[in-house]
């Protein structure tokens, strides 16, 4: 294992759903656990303007303030006729409330004369492990539907339809959604260099 001394990871966030996701990927091989279980309660800061910079000031506040080795994400979809929003502001895009159906009814407003429906979900996981940071980036490509469909998932899952299928995220299993998803690309390049 590279250079992990303990199999007990942190994951920088408070989301059950993504903590989940992350867990079925990782399997047996890892501990991981949430903000939760260190005891912290707080919003961590996310004022960069890049999801890599998100991903990297999280992971930087938890080694910080709790001194365990951790990974945070930051997710964003890319849509391009919005040019590429909501992008870092995907959590926020409808206000500070982070409403997911408020954030994705957004979308749909504002796409609603728009022909080109390509967008891209993009998350990079930043890993600090004894001081050191490391980055890891997955892409999935698709269109934004012309409805919300399917109940599973979270975020934008039920207006995102990646490329190559006709059904949304939300209503895929989590097994077919992990082997496509643009978290998934990225947990799986973290766990290929935890492994090596």
């Amino acid at each position: 294992m590279n250079n992990l001394e303990s199999k007990k990871l942190i994951f920088a966030t408070s989301n059950a759903y993504k903590i989940k996701e992350v867990k079925a990927l990782l399997g047996d091989q890892f501990d991981v656990g949430g903000l939760k279980d260190i005891g912290c309660e707080e919003d961590i800061p996310e004022t960069q303007p890049t999801i890599e910079g998100n991903a990297l000031q999280k992971a930087r506040y938890v080694v910080e303030h709790y001194g365990v080795n951790c990974f945070s994400e930051d997710t964003g979809l890319e849509i391009e006729s919005l040019n590429m929003e909501p992008g870092v502001y995907s959590a926020r895009y409808a206000g500070p409330q982070r409403d997911s159906d408020d954030n994705m009814n957004l979308v749909l407003e504002k796409l609603k004369t728009q022909t080109n429906r390509n967008a891209r979900f993009k998350t990079v996981i930043a890993l600090i492990i004894d001081g050191k940071e490391y980055t890891f980036e997955g892409i999935v490509n698709g269109v934004i539907a012309y409805e919300k469909t399917g109940t599973d998932g979270f975020g934008y899952d039920p207006i995102f339809l990646p490329e190559g299928r006709t059904t949304s995220f939300a209503e895929m299993s989590s097994e077919e959604k992990n082997e496509i998803s643009h978290r998934g690309r990225a947990v799986r390049k973290l766990i290929n260099w935890l492994i090596s």
